[in-house]
């Protein structure tokens, strides 16, 4: 799943941005999230964890904090999120690029769409993004998922429950054995640590005797229990995971 922040302090552009970047993945079929904010502040202070973006669109001319200082707070946060300014003026350049902007977009409405979907075809091909897609038979109907979307799935009674990384934090079950669904999901970066447990290393923060914390505002828990017996292999696959991301 790709997350999106779009943060502008003009009412009107906020919502054409955000209509614009939510066409453009409805058409190509992309799992995504988009999240709005009225102003840098209002960004850098939500509950939103910033290295859980993607793309981060910024409008330069906000109030009390413009999209460059912006920028280079969600630098300091160690987010390597692409990031995009749009701006009425193109003045900036040079600042832009200290924060490893990936581009510059006017605001103006007759060359906006045209010039937002550029943006993303240029950044998703970057990010060499694939959609995978997996079909689930749940007790609540059958749901095709991102794998993304998964934050872990817990075990009990022969029931297995789906915990997703969505702000209404939904779960679907199914009668299904976690060592299936490993067999399933393993490529995908799932781990097993626990015989109740199969988490989306996506999703950890850090692993540690004998437990896994998982990344701020994702879900309805912050830790996982790790079992004895499985840590050593656990770690090991987390620490190999990190180097690949």
């Amino acid at each position: 799943m790709i997350h999106i922040a779009i943060c502008d302090d003009e009412d009107g552009f906020l919502f054409l941005e955000q209509k614009l970047v939510s066409t453009y993945m409805k058409n190509h079929d992309y799992q995504y999230r988009v999240d709005t904010f009225s102003s840098g502040i209002d960004f850098l202070q939500s509950n939103e964890n910033i290295e859980n973006f993607d793309i981060i669109f910024l409008d330069i001319n906000m109030d009390e904090l413009d999209g460059i200082e912006t920028a280079k707070k969600i630098r300091e946060s160690g987010s390597q999120a692409y990031v995009v300014f749009v701006t009425a003026f193109i003045t900036y350049a040079l600042e832009g690029y200290k924060v490893d902007a990936i581009r510059f977009l006017l605001k103006d409405s007759d060359s906006l769409e045209a010039s937002i979907e550029e943006c993303l075809d240029c950044i998703i091909l970057k990010m060499n993004y694939k959609e995978n897609r997996e079909a689930f038979a749940f007790l609540e109907g059958e749901k095709t998922l991102s794998p993304d979307e998964i934050v872990y799935i817990e075990s009990n009674l022969h029931k297995s429950t789906f915990y997703l990384a969505e702000k209404n934090m939904k779960r679907y079950s199914m009668y299904e054995k976690l060592d299936v669904l490993y067999q399933r999901l393993c490529c995908y970066g799932f781990c097993r640590i626990h015989k109740s447990f199969l988490v989306n290393l996506k999703y950890v923060q850090e692993m540690e005797r004998y437990s896994v914390k998982l990344k701020e505002n994702i879900c309805h828990t912050s830790h996982l229990n790790v079992s004895q017996s499985r840590y050593n292999n656990a770690k090991e696959q987390f620490i190999f995971y990190q180097g690949e991301v």
